[in-house]
């Protein structure tokens, strides 16, 4: 197989994976907000023509780049990147582009400017486990401008379209995600014909770059306080549903008896909502989200409550937070005139990670 059809063909698998992907069907991701999940990487490196790989004293010319970019799932998201090239072995002289009728000099050879889109290829094929692994491979598909330095000739091929096809080795150093130190080899194309004499777009070798870098990249706080998507474990939820369903249901039924005035009531003011309602709290918070006081604008009649905490942090601050939580809600129920039999924080319930709290209806 000749390394043109190989490397041409990283091109098309990695637009095809960006149609598919798959997670762990029992983890769901928090949403996350606009700066969530963002990025800068550094880079350095070197590239040389594919064509002309072996020949012309193996030209080599060292790139500098950085990117800015954005994940906006486990497995899809975007970059904006910016390249230098420097050096040219022009006339004899490795690292300066030299005009030989004026002398002029220029260190530059080219910048490029581009948008890149990320895939994850160990969340798609190996799935999502919730946390970042510490290897990780991702491809890079990117298309962008390319301006072309050349102090003894203008023609119309120093500004071309160009793109990108790659990959992304990384490794993830520490645990929390912060810092990534990756090995990137890539194809960088120039897409207008080299040497046609018409300016036309090809994607071929002609105008083709081999690279071989490395970059450090640091991953910015999320909203959610970690370096990544924040995730719960459904199966988790489900077992902390059960178990507070079965606290509750050990409440014993307490019967109040009252003298009341009979008073004629309008019938659409006696409905009681029937089941029971969850909400949920983000991390670290008892304040309550405009979801959760959706949930609870539907409630009416009397409620017991129970709230819990995830497990990060001390057993007595998970106590105290779930305790405000609970109160939260019984806050916001009577000031709509819902009856409040019980309200309860009960901390951290096993291992999950459940900032919920349980509304249960008594009709």
């Amino acid at each position: 197989m000749r390394i043109s059809t190989l490397l041409k063909g990283s091109l098309g698998i990695a637009l095809a994976l960006l149609s598919t992907g798959k997670a762990s069907a029992q983890l769901a991701i928090e949403n996350p907000k606009l700066l969530d999940n963002t990025y800068v990487t550094v880079g350095v490196g070197a590239a040389t023509p594919v064509k002309d790989m072996f020949g012309d004293m193996f030209p080599v010319n060292p790139v500098a780049s950085i990117s800015v970019g954005k994940w906006f799932s486990p497995m899809f998201g975007a970059e904006l990147e910016f390249d230098g090239w420097f050096g040219s072995h022009s006339y004899g002289n490795p690292y300066l582009l030299r005009n030989k009728e004026t002398g002029a000099t220029n260190a530059v050879r080219g910048l490029y400017g581009g948008v890149n889109g990320l895939v994850n290829l160990s969340n798609i094929f190996g799935g999502f486990t919730g946390s970042p692994r510490f290897f990780e491979v991702g491809a890079v598909v990117g298309i962008g401008w390319f301006h072309g330095f050349r102090p003894w000739k203008t023609d119309r091929y120093n500004n071309c379209w160009a793109g990108k096809t790659g990959l992304d080795f990384a490794f993830n150093i520490d645990k929390a995600y912060r810092h990534t130190l990756s090995f990137r080899p890539a194809l960088l194309w120039n897409f207008t014909s080299p040497g046609s004499g018409k300016g036309a777009s090809a994607f071929n070798m002609n105008g083709a770059q081999l690279y071989l870098g490395a970059a450090y990249t640091y991953h910015f706080k999320c909203s959610n306080g970690t370096h990544y998507f924040k995730t719960y474990n459904i199966g988790d939820f489900e077992n902390t549903i059960d178990s507070l369903r079965q606290e509750l249901a050990k409440k014993p039924k307490e019967v109040i008896k009252e003298v009341v005035k009979e008073v004629q009531v309008p019938a659409k003011t006696q409905k009681i909502y029937a089941g029971d309602s969850y909400i949920f709290f983000a991390q670290n918070s008892a304040e309550l989200t405009s979801e959760a006081k959706a949930v609870l604008d539907n409630v009416e009649g009397s409620v017991d409550i129970i709230a819990t905490a995830s497990p990060e942090g001390s057993a007595d601050y998970n106590q105290s937070l779930s305790e405000r939580r609970a109160k939260a809600v019984a806050d916001y129920l009577k000031a709509k005139g819902v009856t409040i039999n019980s309200c309860k924080g009960s901390g951290v319930k096993g291992d999950a990670s459940a900032r919920v709290a349980i509304i249960k209806a008594n009709n």
